[in-house]
């Protein structure tokens, strides 16, 4: 290998395309989608509006939101085929069973085919508004319960729960579970997104970018932050354990969960609505308890922030989830539900001026050696 080639692993610091869909500012904090401060977004958009703003370009007018609502409420149904598919693998973890349900939708909807610009729009609309439904409708069958059917009257998130619990969420809880996908609806080229756009940087479909990008979210390195942090809590126990537990966490040189952020430098901006959310569901809940333990955790946390560990916006999704009753195994497939506007928007951007990915490695294996037949080795 020649030693004047820089090796960037895993890519870090390296520029690889330009897009348009996200702009993040690690130093500062700071997120916007298209333009759009996450803060405004996460205050005062639904979901509905930020998945047109992913993969439209735009904020939609009343018409055009009401006609991209209507797109997304007429796919909220699967092929029967998908429901057979589902009660065949139901003890299959949540996340396996809805990559193998998106692949076969690419198999049951000759639709998914056509990957033409047009066709990627109709697909990830579509893609959008099945993507819950799956991971409702396995959440019920592998329970012993029948499917809930989509309410045409809920807005996204709010029928997400229903088709999940069968019981209409409050408006709180529909509200935060909404801010909840605005937030992790686009993040820049993480992995999953970059995954995805190399699937599409080979002129695959759409159906097959979302599989790579579930696979790769399926991995406990990029998806699994929520779930770390509930157990972290329900070893926590209480508030005044808090402190012991980081001290311990620190001088074992080991990390606290939540903390820190690959991209982030200060505080991801996107923390502070879930932290306000949550707070606000865990008094309507009558359930304080999980709310006061995280706060304990980053009073402790307080002296280490400015090395940059500082609350990610995965430290308080856990106790969101758990206040809805909703079981660990579910957290990444949530994840999945509200990044897929982001990942159909990057792969739009892919394809619209695509060129193969294909980084190169550096050789530093044996150096040239002559082939021994397999009777003298």
């Amino acid at each position: 290998m020649s030693e004047d080639i820089k090796i960037n692993r895993g890519l870090k610091g390296v520029y690889f395309e330009r897009s348009g869909t996200s702009l993040i500012d690690g130093a500062k904090g700071e997120l916007s989608y298209r333009g759009y401060s996450i803060h405004d977004l996460a205050e005062k958009a639904s979901f509905e509006e930020v998945a047109h703003l992913l993969i439209r370009g735009e904020l939609p007018d009343v018409a055009g939101l009401a006609a991209f609502d209507a797109e997304l409420k007429a796919a909220r149904v699967l092929p029967e085929a998908i429901i057979d598919i589902i009660g065949r693998i139901a003890g299959g973890h949540p996340m396996d069973v809805l990559r193998t349900c998106v692949s076969a939708l690419a198999a049951l909807e000759p639709e998914s085919a056509d990957a033409t610009e047009e066709g990627f729009l109709r697909n990830g609309i579509r893609l959008v508004a099945q993507v819950p439904v799956i991971v409702a409708a396995h959440h019920r069958i592998r329970r012993g319960l029948e499917p809930v059917p989509a309410d045409p009257s809920l807005p996204h998130a709010a029928n997400w729960l229903w088709m999940l619990t069968g019981e209409a969420p409050t408006a709180a809880a529909a509200r935060l579970a909404d801010t909840d996908l605005v937030l992790h609806a686009e993040h820049g080229s993480n992995a999953s997104a970059f995954a995805a756009r190399v699937t599409v940087s080979t002129e695959a479909n759409l159906h097959g970018a979302i599989v790579t990008a579930l696979a790769t979210l399926a991995g406990p390195a990029h998806g699994g932050a929520a779930e770390d942090v509930m157990r972290m809590v329900r070893e926590i126990g209480a508030p005044e354990n808090a402190a012991a537990y980081v001290a311990a966490r620190r001088r074992a040189r080991a990390p606290v969960t939540g903390f820190g952020h690959r991209v982030y430098r200060t505080e991801d901006p996107r923390a502070r609505h879930m932290r306000e959310g949550v707070e606000r569901l865990s008094r309507e809940r009558g359930e304080p308890r999980w709310f006061a333990i995280l706060q304990a955790v980053v009073e402790a946390m307080r002296p280490y922030a400015r090395h940059g560990l500082n609350v990610n916006v995965d430290f308080y999704s856990g106790v969101l989830y758990e206040l809805h009753g909703i079981p660990m195994d579910l957290y990444v497939p949530i994840f999945a539900i509200g990044r897929m506007p982001g990942w159909v928007a990057q792969c739009l951007e892919q394809r619209r001026s695509n060129i193969l990915i294909r980084p190169l490695t550096a050789y530093d294996g044996p150096a040239p050696r002559a082939f021994v037949p397999l009777a003298e080795r």
